[in-house]
């Protein structure tokens, strides 16, 4: 490293918007640079919990948490969400404050999840260099055709030219914290593109869990997790999971967040053990299987660990996920809203006596182990405020 850099990273969403960025950024601080944060008011104390500078950038999109009951899967939900909430209001908001933040921390370059559209615009109308940061693992939910009209007209309000084909999105560096055989094959990663081996969460900061995962019995564990957000929005789902479970010859380790209380689902077998949070990097190489809601982190997660899954998608990217997972022979899918107690536990157990669920996980696994880590992130970066253009070769 010849000169020390300012780097500002930006997310527009909450913990699996935030996760993927932090191992880069722990990289970056220990090579020299200074690193700081911009997200929504409600993520400051999750990035300051992180050990790093933390800067309210609007765009806020959550509310205070509260319990929701579930509903049916609906793909035109979830992108009217995406289009109108992030690419329009949220981005919008998020434009002005990186343009404000950035008058005053004066940054070299940004690194952005790749729905932080407004920070993109932002970097765009300074003339500063950025790197995108894939988040939703699968490639198919952030497209073209769903998005250029909204930021369009965004990029019409800051003065910028029309970009129909959202060159924008990956103008400069594209980092892919994702093995490229589970991406999509219909959206292939294109230059300037990276791909980068994914760390667990909890690889650092987080570093304690409950003393009796290390002394579990023999039984195969299984992990059961609805993520961070759609936990409070899956109804009575932990409860059916819970009731199909809990006596199978297993131990089951369950996550419900900071918002639920463990103590809501009353007694349990001795082999069942509920938590609001458990890092993954302590927890996962314990486990035989995961079942989760199929968001990116926990996917990935899993898949670093060669875990076989069921999953049981909810909304956003879950869907197209446990589709991948599927067409991959990792894991099987239920429906959230018509899954039983019954249905659940057959799926577990299919997972779990199947070897070739396993075997696929492990090629998966075996990728991911072999891609380049953070250090290589860095490089990138480092070259990129020295060179100020695309990145298309390593």
């Amino acid at each position: 490293m010849e000169t020390a850099l300012r780097i500002l990273f930006t997310f527009a969403g909450g913990s699996g918007h935030l996760d993927p960025l932090v191992p880069i950024a722990r990289t970056a601080e220990a090579a020299g640079h200074t690193v700081a944060f911009g997200g929504q008011p409600a993520m400051v104390p999750a990035v300051e919990a992180a050990g790093f500078p933390a800067f309210d950038t609007g765009g806020d999109t959550f509310g205070p948490p509260k319990r929701l009951p579930l509903l049916e899967l609906d793909a035109e939900r979830e992108d009217q969400a995406l289009r109108d909430g992030f690419a329009r209001r949220t981005a919008r908001d998020r434009a002005a404050g990186i343009l404000a933040l950035c008058a005053e921390w004066q940054p070299d370059l940004i690194v952005c999840d790749e729905i932080d559209f407004g920070s993109m615009v932002a970097a765009e109308r300074l003339g500063l260099p950025y790197a995108t940061v894939l988040v939703i693992a699968s490639g198919s939910f952030v497209r073209t055709e769903l998005l250029a009209g909204a930021l369009n007209e965004l990029r019409a309000e800051h003065g910028l030219p029309p970009d129909s084909g959202l060159a924008m999105l990956s103008r400069y560096l594209v980092l892919s914290p994702f093995p490229p055989s589970y991406r999509d094959p219909a959206f292939p990663l294109l230059a300037p593109a990276h791909s980068l081996r994914p760390l667990a969460l909890g690889a650092a900061g987080d570093n304690t869990a409950p003393p009796w995962i290390a002394v579990l019995p023999g039984a195969p564990t299984v992990y059961f997790t609805l993520g961070t957000v759609f936990n409070m929005e899956s109804g009575d789902l932990f409860a059916r999971v819970l009731a199909g479970l809990r006596d199978l010859p297993i131990n089951l380790v369950v996550t419900v967040g900071r918002h639920i209380d463990p103590e809501e689902f009353g007694s349990q077998p001795a082999n069942v053990h509920i938590e609001r949070y458990i890092p993954q990097a302590l927890l996962l190489p314990h486990c035989s299987l995961v079942v989760s809601h199929g968001g990116s982190g926990s996917v990935i997660g899993a898949l670093a660990h060669g875990l076989p899954m069921v999953l049981i998608p909810m909304g956003a990217d879950q869907p197209l996920n446990a589709a991948r997972c599927e067409a991959l022979g990792v894991g099987r899918v239920l429906d959230a809203v018509k899954a039983t107690p019954d249905t659940v536990r057959e799926a577990v157990s299919n997972a779990l006596a199947d070897p070739t669920y396993r075997r696929a996980a492990e090629r998966l696994r075996d990728e991911i182990a072999a891609l380049p880590g953070p250090p290589h992130a860095v490089t990138l970066l480092e070259r990129l405020a020295a060179e100020k253009r695309p990145l298309c070769s390593a």
